[in-house]
C-alpha cells in the first residue's frame, strides 16, 4: 500500500551562504549558515554538503533517532564541510550514513580524507570514535546511479580544484543541485559560454538550485573582478534556466556581505526577468509535487 512518504519530494534549506558564515542582524531573514540542503524523497533522506547548516540539521535529527541518511558532497572547500565535526548524529550509535563524493587529489580514499582531514583535525572536541555506521561511496562526474527508485546523475562543475553537481529524479520530478560553479567569461560572444555540463544536468528540471553568489556588476567589476573564483551570477542562472527549460530557479550560495535588504532587492530583479524564481532562505521548504 502506498504511503504519503512514498510520494514526497521535499527540499529544505539549512545553510544558504557561500565562503564563510554570516551571522548577524542584517542576515537574519535569509540566514547566515553555509551550504547544506536536505531532500526527503520517497521515505529517504538525502543531504547535500556539510557547511555550518549541517550542525542545525543535526540538532533537529536528534529528535528522530535512529537516523539513516545519504550524504553527498560537491567538493571539500571549507564552507562545504564546516558543519561535519559538529554534526552530532555521526557520534551516536545506531545511526547510519552513506557518504558520497569524489576522491580528493593526494588522498587514497574518500574515507581517509573524511576521517583524517575533514573530521578530527578540525574538530574543537577531543578525538572520539565515529559511533554511527559510515559507508563511503566514491564518485566521478558523469556517474549515474540509483537509490531504489531515485535516479542520481552527476556532472563536472567549473570550480577551482573541481566540484560535482547532482541531478536527482523521482516520479517525474527533478531537482538539480549545482554549486559551486562558474560560467565561461572569456566566451561572452560565443554560444557555448554557458557550461554544457550544467545545461545537461539542468535539462527540463523542476528546480535548479544554482550558485549565484554575485551580480554581473560585481562579477565584471574592473576594480575587483571575480572571474576565476569559481562562482556565478544570478544573470547566468536565468540564462541557464531559460536555455535548459528549467521550471523554477533557486538563487543559492549568497555572498556573505549581501544583507537581507540587498537580497530582497535582488529577488525582485530576478523575478522581473524570470518570474518562477526564489532566493534560498534557511528553513524554507519546496514541495516538488506542488511545483
Amino acid at each position: 500500500m502506498e504511503t504519503s512518504s512514498d510520494r514526497e519530494f521535499l527540499v529544505q534549506f539549512w545553510g544558504v551562504r557561500g565562503s564563510i558564515p554570516a551571522p548577524g542582524k542584517e542576515t537574519e531573514r535569509y540566514g547566515g549558515n553555509t551550504s547544506c540542503v536536505e531532500m526527503r524523497i520517497g521515505g529517504k533522506r538525502l543531504i547535500f554538503d556539510g557547511g555550518t547548516g549541517l550542525h542545525v540539521l543535526g540538532n533537529s535529527l536528534l529528535k528522530q533517532m535512529p537516523v539513516e541518511a545519504y550524504m553527498f558532497f560537491t567538493h571539500y572547500h571549507w564552507d562545504h564541510i564546516q558543519g561535519v565535526p559538529m554534526f552530532a548524529p555521526i557520534f551516536i550509535p545506531g545511526n547510519c550514513f552513506k557518504i558520497y563524493g569524489a576522491i580528493p587529489s593526494n588522498w587514497d580514499s574518500t574515507q581517509q580524507h573524511f576521517e583524517e582531514r575533514i573530521l578530527h583535525p578540525n574538530s574543537p572536541l577531543p578525538k572520539r570514535p565515529l559511533a554511527a555506521d559510515l559507508k563511503f561511496h566514491e564518485l566521478e562526474p558523469g556517474n549515474i546511479f540509483h537509490l531504489d527508485d531515485i535516479r542520481i546523475e552527476t556532472g563536472h562543475l567549473n570550480h577551482p580544484n573541481g566540484a560535482m553537481g547532482y541531478r536527482i529524479s523521482y516520479r517525474n520530478r527533478t531537482a538539480v543541485y549545482c554549486t559551486d560553479t562558474e560560467h565561461f567569461p572569456d566566451r561572452l560572444d560565443k554560444p557555448d559560454r554557458l557550461d554544457q555540463d550544467v545545461l545537461k544536468l539542468s535539462r527540463n528540471a523542476d528546480i535548479l538550485i544554482y550558485d549565484a553568489m554575485y551580480t554581473d556588476e560585481e562579477y565584471y567589476n574592473p576594480k575587483s573582478p571575480k572571474q576565476g573564483w569559481g562562482h556565478s551570477t544570478w544573470q547566468a542562472a536565468v540564462e541557464i534556466a531559460k536555455e535548459a527549460g528549467v521550471k523554477q530557479v533557486v538563487i543559492f550560495h549568497h555572498e556573505p556581505n549581501h544583507s537581507d535588504d540587498f537580497l530582497d532587492n535582488l529577488a525582485q530583479e530576478v523575478k522581473a526577468v524570470f518570474p518562477k524564481s526564489i532566493l534560498a532562505k534557511e528553513g524554507a521548504i519546496i514541495d516538488l509535487h506542488a511545483c
